[in-house]
């Protein structure tokens, strides 16, 4: 499974599942192309990269994923620094805004919904026109979540925004086959990664173990490895499919967050910004008579 010389373009690749994709892309022998919105998290993904030998192979471009000319802008970065463009992978994501329904601001979910799907949107329509530019066909790839098929893994909005990129996935997927672009999603369970655990690995692995069936948790990595798969040869027949990463969890059925008005998605309200760099809100949930 080697991807020499392919050209990958990676959101969210400062941090987590992205970074770790990207330095699984640099050692099956890619050039990747990372953009995210933290920069301090990618001049350590750049010096890792620099450290294994890779530092050549590797540019970086701060983004806001929400934002089209952004992106535009970084898929043209990757031709002109790279010459070609083989693979996309869709991953930026946050924890977005979580609470009650109708405790939900407006502008909140908006922000959400626009990291976590209007951004894999941009990505597939930006690399969409390339890669038919090209005519050699090529692979799309975006980070859906367990979430995306039952209550019980994260916010409503999170959970809505993962349910449509499954079905977006499948509905490009068909348009884009007689390009020879397969389309394709990886959908992790929580792994061990900052924007779960939030720097409590002991606890994080606890909630974890609590309810997934592997008895070890799950780390990005594994993702990773799952990713470069999609990406490469051996996935060659493979388009308009979701893989599940997660430890056997949703075969359980998640809760991970508690079942009903218990569930810890509902004890706050606030809004998640997850490993941007930027601060996230918690507002204590106002005691209802």
């Amino acid at each position: 499974m080697r991807l020499v010389d392919r050209v990958a373009v990676i959101t969210g690749g400062a941090n987590g599942i992205g970074a770790d994709t990207a330095l699984r892309f640099l050692s099956e022998g890619a050039k990747v192309m990372i953009g995210d919105i933290n920069e301090a998290n990618a001049g350590r993904v750049l010096a890792a990269a620099a450290d294994a030998g890779y530092g050549d192979n590797i540019r970086f471009l701060r983004i806001d994923v929400a934002e089209e000319s952004a992106v535009e802008a970084m898929f043209d970065a990757a031709l002109a620094e790279f010459g070609r463009l083989d693979f996309v992978f869709n991953n930026a994501g946050i924890g977005g805004v979580y609470g009650p329904i109708a405790e939900t601001r407006v502008e909140d979910w908006d922000f959400t919904l626009a990291v976590l799907l209007r951004g894999v949107f941009l990505g597939m329509k930006h690399g969409a026109r390339i890669l038919q530019a090209q005519g050699r066909g090529g692979c799309i790839v975006s980070t859906a979540s367990v979430a995306g098929y039952a209550a019980g893994s994260g916010a409503h909005a999170y959970s809505a925004a993962k349910a449509a990129i499954i079905n977006l996935t499948r509905s490009v997927a068909v348009e884009l086959a007689p390009h020879r672009i397969r389309v394709n999603a990886v959908a992790p369970g929580p792994v061990m990664t900052e924007l779960f655990h939030r720097g409590k690995p002991d606890q994080g692995e606890r909630t974890i173990l609590q309810r997934q069936p592997w008895p070890v948790p799950g780390t990005a990595s594994d993702i990773a490895g799952v990713v470069a798969f999609l990406a490469s040869d051996d996935a060659g027949f493979i388009t308009g499919e979701t893989i599940v990463v997660d430890g056997g969890l949703l075969a359980r059925g998640p809760a991970l967050f508690g079942e009903g008005a218990a569930s810890a998605v509902l004890r706050a309200v606030g809004l998640d910004r997850g490993t941007t760099g930027e601060p996230s809100e918690i507002r204590t949930r106002p005691k209802l008579s």
